[in-house]
């Protein structure tokens, strides 16, 4: 329990220090001011939206979006038994970015069927989450056919490679301004989830934690084998297919309006199952929950240390994960 707490009080100065601090310098006392609902005018307005408006709905994207590639990734390495496993290894993130190339790149920011058009996040969120339930379909078609993790792991890689070219495909025939608009999304950033949009993503997000909540008891025993796990009336199939639909919308939903945030969903199981010294997904799901929003959280606060400048999460979530993914493998020889 006091490592939880440790985490908790880590997550909490970490979500203040993404709300009183940022690229604008704000003093503390006019950011509480804005917080208790007090002062007007004198430029409060401005300072209202930036803390309200921009500052806490990114904080909060920070911490769902690192509570849920954690988990995603957690689910992948548990079912799959192998601890490179991740979202984008799988080619999940990948099919995510895919759709959203191709809303971008293909349709010019712009869905239309029949009378109805969607455009901006609407088009982008539909077609990240669209790649990337595609890609899970595929992976849950082949786990009907092919019963070895091992052989599943690896269809999901060379779904990605496959992803990837179609990407590159798009892009070469693609404007400027789409390729320019193309990567940077790609960059990764947690600011483009507005103060309106926040309840509908945390909703989505939620939907997924719980769906990995209710596979914890499953994921235990398949830690044993799967044969074992058949043995005690456990539909390996089902479980698997659950752990896809699971990871399919966290990293569909986060990819859209996050961008394709890299090693979050791979390190971050490894940290809570270091720091927990534990196997029991009971106590791992809420622990990477956790382990997952500090990451994402300090990154997105370090992010905007210079002033009047944003470093891409993705350079930063870099240096983080590279480092703990080679020191497994190292630890693991």
């Amino acid at each position: 329990m006091i490592r939880f707490i440790i985490l908790a009080v880590i997550l909490t100065v970490l979500f203040l220090a993404n709300i009183f601090f940022g690229a604008v310098h704000i003093d503390a006392g006019e950011v509480i001011e804005v917080l208790k609902g007090d002062g007007n005018g004198n430029g409060n307005d401005v300072i209202r939206f930036i803390v309200v408006g921009s500052r806490f709905p990114q904080a909060m994207t920070a911490m769902l979006a690192g509570a849920g590639l954690g988990v995603a990734g957690l689910l992948l390495q548990t079912g799959f038994r192998n601890p490179l496993a991740g979202p984008s290894v799988l080619g999940i993130s990948s099919g995510a970015s895919l759709g959203v190339a191709l809303v971008m790149l293909l349709f010019g920011g712009t869905i239309s069927i029949g009378e109805f058009s969607w455009g901006g996040y609407v088009a982008i969120v539909a077609g990240a989450i669209f790649g990337s339930m595609l890609i899970m379909g595929i992976l849950i078609a082949l786990s009907s056919i092919v019963r070895d993790n091992l052989m599943l792991l690896i269809a999901g890689i060379m779904t990605g490679y496959l992803t990837s070219s179609v990407v590159t495909l798009l892009s070469s025939m693609s404007s400027a301004i789409g390729i320019q608009g193309y990567v940077m999304w790609g960059m990764g950033s947690f600011s483009d989830v507005s103060l309106t949009q926040l309840p509908w993503f945390s909703m989505i997000v939620a939907l997924g934690l719980v769906m990995a909540m209710t596979l914890a008891k499953p994921l235990n025993i398949l830690l044993l084998g799967d044969n074992y796990a058949r043995n005690l009336g456990i539909n390996v199939t089902r479980v698997r297919n659950m752990m896809l639909i699971s990871t399919g919308v966290l990293t569909g939903v986060v990819t859209a309006y996050c961008g394709p945030v890299a090693f979050v969903g791979m390190a971050i199981p490894h940290v809570s199952r270091i720091y927990f010294r534990t196997d029991n997904h009971w106590v791992l799901i809420p622990a990477t929950m956790l382990t997952g929003a500090i990451m994402t959280l300090a990154c997105n606060a370090a992010s905007t240390v210079p002033e009047n400048f944003v470093i891409p999460i993705n350079a930063l979530t870099s240096l983080i994960g590279v480092p703990i993914i080679l020191a497994v493998i190292l630890r693991r020889k």
